[in-house]
């Protein structure tokens, strides 16, 4: 193998292939979900500074891309976009591999490593966690830091509240469909039971975009199913409104994405302060928002505002749904 290619939405997943790809001497191609390729340019080069090729998605590089510009010449793009095209390009080369960073269960089961370490961070300071939180775009930061809790709760240990945040403009597990769905909008990938939109759904573009996907990993699916987790879903501004909240009090500044799982955190703890509880809430500081200021510029400036997405589309986009047994 000499080539990676990928998709990525917020960066940080092609920015960790990047590196890798750096050290390892080998080429790396992203595709940049075109919205995030516009709103992010400093995400974009830092991957470019360690030598990977990002490309704009759709592009005119694939059969995936041409067909999207073909019927939407200004398609802003998705992650299913992108993944079909980073598939495709794998696919037609013997030298080159597709990583995916999110969605699929293995890369779940990767990420609990997140959790594995926060429950022994709770053991040094003697303590648990009553109420575990993240943000939810494919599953995979949310699965790393709930699965290793709701696991110790299923062999009998401690009861944990767990909360999974999305944005409301793509709100999978709140208002999508359990059904089985294709992970990409080509329909390349094998078929998901998951709580979808219909892989042709295009979502706003909002600046969360690692959280821009149609569909929600099988196993947060499954958890949300059975009940061992809840969903919420939340606008992009009041989400910015508790990342800056959060950084004036904490020093660190949160990406868009992270800004949700901050919001839900920064809820719950108002939610105890007014009944007088006192729990102890962990969730999950997925990125930070140094490569994304811009975002943070148009906020501030009052060009951020909450964009709903088209019902006529998301209509059309799950009478497609495979037909399934």
């Amino acid at each position: 193998m000499k080539r990676l290619t990928t998709e990525t939405g917020a960066g940080q997943w092609g920015s960790s292939l990047s590196l890798a790809g750096a050290f390892f001497g080998l080429e790396v191609e992203v595709f940049m979900v075109k919205i995030s390729y516009q709103q992010k340019p400093y995400r974009r080069a830092f991957m470019e500074s360690f030598g990977a090729n990002c490309i704009a998605s759709p592009s005119e590089l694939t059969v995936a891309g041409r067909a999207v510009l073909a019927a939407h010449p200004d398609s802003t793009g998705s992650l299913g976009i992108a993944i079909s095209e980073a598939v495709e390009r794998a696919v037609q080369r013997d030298d080159t591999k597709y990583a995916l960073g999110s969605v699929l269960n293995h890369v779940l089961l990767h990420q609990t490593v997140i959790g594995q370490e926060a429950i022994r961070q709770f053991d040094l300071a003697d303590d648990y966690p009553d109420i575990i939180i993240g943000c939810t775009g494919g599953g995979s930061n949310f699965g790393g830091i709930a699965f290793p809790f709701i696991g110790e709760q299923l062999r009998g240990g401690p009861k944990v509240a767990v909360i999974a945040v999305e944005p409301a403009n793509c709100p999978t597990l709140t208002c999508g469909r359990y059904a089985y769905d294709f992970g990409d909008t080509s329909h390349l990938t094998p078929l998901l039971k998951m709580h979808t939109r219909g892989s042709t759904f295009v979502p706003p573009g909002f600046h969360a975009g690692g959280l821009r996907y149609h569909g929600m990993a099988p196993l947060v699916s499954q958890v949300v199913a059975s009940g061992l987790a809840t969903a919420r879903a939340f606008h992009q501004l009041e989400c910015f409104e508790a990342g800056v909240q959060f950084a004036r009090a904490e020093g660190i500044l949160p990406a868009p994405e992270a800004n949700h799982a901050v919001r839900a955190a920064i809820d719950e703890a108002l939610r105890c302060k007014e009944s007088g509880e006192s729990r102890a809430i962990l969730f999950n500081l997925s990125g930070h928002g140094n490569f994304d200021m811009q975002a943070y510029t148009d906020y501030f400036a009052g060009k951020l505002y909450d964009q709903p997405y088209a019902e006529e589309e998301l209509g059309m986009a799950l009478a497609g749904l495979p037909s399934v047994g």
